[in-house]
């Protein structure tokens, strides 16, 4: 039987100067005792798989909400491709793939309902409440909203795993590191973690935008990164058909281009940098992990193509505007006359010190989709069963 004090010492042996060690962590806020065979960041791991939070991810939009079909991408399977992605990078750069893993996991259980339009909703309905993001609402999910041990709030994380989440800086997070070291950069797992949910949302919507028809083969023809791939397939440009095995190969190359990119990039910047530890690597001050100028480049036009063709195509804006409607409905509602809320709920009105707006807020970040559309129709069709 491999211990964790075995585990330590392979990784002591096996990881590179700038792999954050599980044995160097920092430890956790609340002082426990720790698993005979696993390491702290595995059991962070698992810790954030058996949350509640977690498993509404399931029901959680990434573009497409759940009833448009089931072979879209949702929150959950988005965090797993985070996951699978992050692994493979910290192996092949020699990191440690459980601190990296454990950041990925975790990275969106603050996401509310209905993706980016629910965050952007509550962000103004709490405007003189404190605002409210995904990624300042996950660190309350791991630090106080799940409630599953007698002795502390929240997960009791290690240092590292939350310092990854409050540095997890892509387009759609917002920094605030303070009581992290915010002058210092995060761990190469941390930075890691960071470009596999870039590359993971920058393919998978590309996937599903083709799988739902929406996009125009003729104008992503003019992207370098869908030219780059289909050079490298020996297709057309434009091909009469795109059926479903040539959108898995584009999809499949796509993603060998960006992690293959993205890892020798990073290689060369910590050669550039003569990294020596973990030290060297949190002194520089800014990741070091990233892509090619090349790649980001090609990167940034294809995030403006979707951004203008798939995130703002009709589908998807008709469903945006309900989401605002339901969001904004049941967020008025349950201010207006809080008795309407869950006694559970209703409870910690009193015992929070940020107040009803922002209990109500918790618990409407909470919601999943399904769940989301069932409270408003509780609440205003006098049909439907409370």
């Amino acid at each position: 039987m491999t211990t964790r004090k075995q585990i330590e010492e392979r990784e002591a042996q096996t990881l590179s100067n700038w792999g954050m060690v599980s044995a160097d962590s920092r430890g956790r806020v609340h002082d426990e005792q720790e698993s005979d065979d696993r390491t702290v960041f595995q059991k962070d791991r698992d810790r954030i798989i058996h949350t509640t939070a977690f498993r509404r991810l399931a029901y959680k939009t990434q573009v497409f909400v759940y009833h448009e079909g089931d072979h879209y991408r949702n929150r959950l399977t988005h965090t797993m491709e985070v996951a699978q992605l992050g692994r493979t990078m910290a192996r092949a750069l020699d990191a440690n793939e459980d601190l990296t893993e454990a950041i990925c996991l975790a990275h969106d259980l603050g996401h509310p309902a209905f993706g980016h339009t629910g965050e952007h909703r509550l962000n103004e309905l709490m405007a003189d409440h404190g605002g409210f993001d995904h990624q300042r609402q996950t660190m309350r999910v791991v630090e106080r909203l799940e409630r599953r041990y007698p002795d502390f709030p929240g997960l009791n994380l290690s240092y590292e795993v939350r310092e990854g989440l409050v540095k997890h800086d892509t387009d759609y997070d917002t920094i605030d590191a303070e009581g992290y070291q915010p002058h210092l950069a995060g761990t190469l797992e941390c930075q890691l973690a960071n470009l596999a949910d870039e590359i993971a949302w920058n393919t998978s919507d590309l996937d599903d935008g083709l799988y739902a028809g929406i996009f125009d083969i003729q104008a992503l023809a003019q992207q370098p990164l869908w030219r780059q791939v289909m050079d490298s397939l020996n297709e057309p440009y434009h091909p009469k058909v795109l059926d479903p095995v040539l959108r898995h190969r584009i999809i499949r190359r796509l993603v060998g281009i960006e992690i293959g990119d993205a890892i020798s990039h990073t290689r060369k910047q910590l050669a550039a940098y003569a990294i020596r530890s973990v030290d060297d690597l949190r002194a520089i001050g800014h990741n070091l992990a990233g892509f090619s100028p090349e790649l980001a480049e090609a990167n940034g036009i294809q995030k403006k193509y979707l951004y203008q063709n798939f995130y703002r195509s009709y589908r998807v804006m008709r469903m945006a505007v309900k989401a605002e409607m339901i969001l904004t409905s049941l967020f008025n509602a349950f201010v207006q006359e809080p008795r309407q809320l869950p006694p559970a709920t209703l409870a910690k009105v009193s015992s929070e010190a940020e107040g009803l707006h922002r209990v109500v807020c918790d618990y409407l970040a909470g919601m999943t989709d399904r769940f989301a559309i069932r409270e408003y129709k509780r609440l205003f069709d006098p049909e439907e069963r409370v």
